[in-house]
Formats: C-alpha cells, sequence, structure tokens
C-alpha cells in the first residue's frame, strides 16, 4: 500500500503543538482554519487574524520585543494603561497588523482554487510557495498600519491612531470571513 504523503504530512501537522505565544487559534480566524482543516486537499500551517502591538524599536527580533498584544480591537483607556506602565525609553512602534494565512495545498491546481477564493473574498496580496515535497499558499491582508511613537504623543492623535487600526481590523476580519464563506461550499 502507498502512504498519501500529503495526508501524513497534513496528519503530522494538525498533531503539533501550537507555537504561537497564545498556544491557540485567534478567535477571529478559528472557524476558517478549521474549515479548511476539515477538507481532503488543505490545511493550515499557521495563521493570525491581525493585531495590535506597540514593540521596541529595535532592528532585530528579540524574545521581549513586544511591550503590548491584542488580536482584538482595542480601546483608548486599554492602550494608555499600557503606555504608561511601559518602562521603555528608546523608540516605541505602534503596529497594526492584518491576517496572514499559510495554507499547504494538496496540488498546484488547488493552490490556485484557493487563490480564487482568496480573490474572490477582496484578498489581494497572495502567492504560490512550492518545495520539492510541498505547495504553499501564502495570504496576506494588505490593511497595515506602523509608525513610531514618542512621549509627546497626545490623546487625541492617540484616539485617532486606534480609531483607524481598528477599522483596517475590521476590514481584515471582513475578508476572512468572506473567505470563510467560500469554503462553506467546498
Amino acid at each position: 500500500m502507498v502512504r498519501d504523503e500529503f495526508e501524513f504530512r497534513k496528519m503530522n501537522q494538525l498533531r503539533k503543538n501550537d507555537k504561537s505565544s497564545e498556544q491557540r487559534w485567534d478567535d477571529k480566524i478559528k472557524e476558517l482554519c478549521e474549515k479548511i482543516n476539515k477538507t481532503k486537499d488543505y490545511y493550515t500551517t499557521s495563521s493570525c487574524a491581525g493585531r495590535v502591538v506597540l514593540v521596541k524599536g529595535i532592528p532585530k527580533k528579540a524574545e521581549d520585543i513586544f511591550l503590548f498584544k491584542s488580536h482584538n480591537k482595542v480601546s483608548f483607556s486599554e492602550i494608555k494603561k499600557a503606555l504608561e506602565e511601559i518602562n521603555y525609553k528608546k523608540l516605541i512602534y505602534f503596529k497594526q497588523e492584518p491576517f496572514i494565512l499559510h495554507v499547504a495545498c494538496r496540488t498546484l491546481e488547488d493552490a490556485e482554487n484557493l487563490l480564487d477564493k482568496a480573490r474572490d473574498a477582496g484578498i489581494k496580496k497572495k502567492g504560490i510557495i512550492t518545495t520539492r515535497s510541498r505547495v504553499i499558499v501564502e495570504l496576506n491582508g494588505t490593511e497595515k498600519l506602523e509608525l513610531p511613537i514618542t512621549e509627546e504623543l497626545t490623546d487625541n492623535y492617540l484616539k485617532f491612531l486606534l480609531k483607524e487600526a481598528n477599522s483596517r481590523l475590521e476590514r481584515t476580519w471582513e475578508k476572512l470571513a468572506k473567505l470563510e464563506r467560500r469554503f462553506r461550499k467546498v
């Protein structure tokens, strides 16, 4: 009997512990990931539904780079409190990051079908990554905001930033919901 290599890799991937700091799927992407993983031709390898973060302005990734992180919309009082509690006197970046999703596909044709679903859901940034043994589709939201902030940040400007960041998160989640609806038809 010949082993189905795709199914073998899928089983191994889905058995692995989640390597994210939360150790679970983000709520806004969970149903989509579950639907993808129930299909015979796809499985997720990594995902993030989008987030708002405050990070240290350092050139490389570090273990303690995050000063604040939320995968939900953020209130003014929440971010204000986080900024007041931060004891970091160097450059800080305010970021709103869009979703990212990596999906392993059984065949190149399956990958192309996923790209069609993503296009129909309004996702503009997408592509296929291939190796000898795997075909991966990468989907990224384009709703992004990133800028340095200083101690002179006013409450009014912070409120403006949060309104924009939360609006962009909502748009990224709408695209995920549209993609999830396309998987109901599978």
